[in-house]
């Protein structure tokens, strides 16, 4: 017979919720400023922003999948379509040839540059502005200690 589900509590049931809310709709609101200011996806937006922050503004593939946490075939898709902007260039990478490096051209920084404020912006708007300094707090080691068991249980069995 199996176990009986672990229900959730009505506490948590509306913390569930709460979380679900945001989780759909914030992407969304972020995703319509950078669309409508400049022409970029959140995902996109991450994709140069990471790439914006590394040494030399170059990333092997992988490492960025990871730091933006996407898969190597959807980052491929993206990388793609910005190299096809001329926002970045893919080429090997030096120090191991059988991988790809993606490196943010001048075209890119430039629009990174100019989206950075208007995202920060509306992240202060949804996010940051309306929560005290204790809430701040709370939301980062909350959402941390949540993306730490998502991706203990993504790691296969030792």
């Amino acid at each position: 017979m199996p176990e009986e589900p672990r229900w959730l509590t009505e506490c948590e049931r509306e913390a569930w919720l709460a979380l679900a809310s945001l989780i759909f709709k914030l992407p969304g609101a972020l995703d319509a400023q950078l669309l409508r200011d400049h022409n970029l996806t959140l995902f996109d937006y991450f994709v140069l922003s990471g790439l914006s922050m590394a040494p030399g503004r170059s990333l092997r593939l992988s490492t960025l999948a990871g730091q933006i946490n996407s898969s190597l075939s959807r980052l491929s898709n993206v990388v793609k379509r910005l190299e096809q902007r001329g926002l970045l260039r893919r080429e090997p990478d030096p120090e191991n040839p059988r991988y790809n490096r993606a490196v943010l051209t001048e075209a890119g920084w430039d629009l990174v540059v100019a989206a950075a404020p208007g995202h920060v912006a509306a992240v202060r708007r949804f996010v940051i502005d309306g929560l005290t300094e204790e809430q701040v707090t709370a939301l980062r080691e909350v959402s941390c200690r949540v993306t730490q068991q998502v991706d203990e249980a993504a790691q296969p069995p030792q």
